[in-house]
């Protein structure tokens, strides 16, 4: 049983980076954490560590479409490190049409390391907003 006010983890999927942000479910806002540049193993090293220190009770993965909401290669490499998370952390996983959301944080003024976790936070902006409104994401 997750708790009623709980932590969150949001990953903005990528082949060479992942961002990572952070939240609570008590003030349903979304800060940008970190940028993760590993690969492989060393990945999910990365966000076991992250998982300790944090504790969440669930994480969201940001899943890209093309714009008329087809699949393509990056959606199914982000369902995929999605169900690695699952299976790895045994934590609920959430998947977020992540959409703009790189175009979003760019216009926001993140830059270089930086956009990646800006575009984890709103990811998981994105989740709160949709979880409080019932709304699917």
């Amino acid at each position: 049983m997750t708790p009623a006010h709980h932590t969150v983890l949001a990953f903005d999927f990528g082949d060479k980076r992942v961002g990572v942000a952070c939240g609570n479910t008590l003030l349903r806002q979304a800060q940008p954490l970190k940028t993760l540049a590993v690969q492989g193993e060393a990945r999910f090293t990365a966000i076991a560590a992250l998982i300790r220190e944090w504790q969440p009770a669930e994480l969201v993965v940001g899943v890209p479409f093309h714009p008329d909401g087809a699949e393509h290669d990056n959606t199914r490499r982000a369902r995929r490190f999605a169900r690695q998370l699952a299976g790895r952390f045994h934590l609920p996983v959430r998947e977020v049409d992540e959409r703009y959301t790189t175009t979003e944080a760019h216009a926001a003024g993140a830059r270089g390391d930086a956009l990646d976790a800006a575009s984890a936070a709103i990811i998981l902006a994105q989740h709160f907003e949709h979880t409080s409104t019932g709304t699917a994401p």
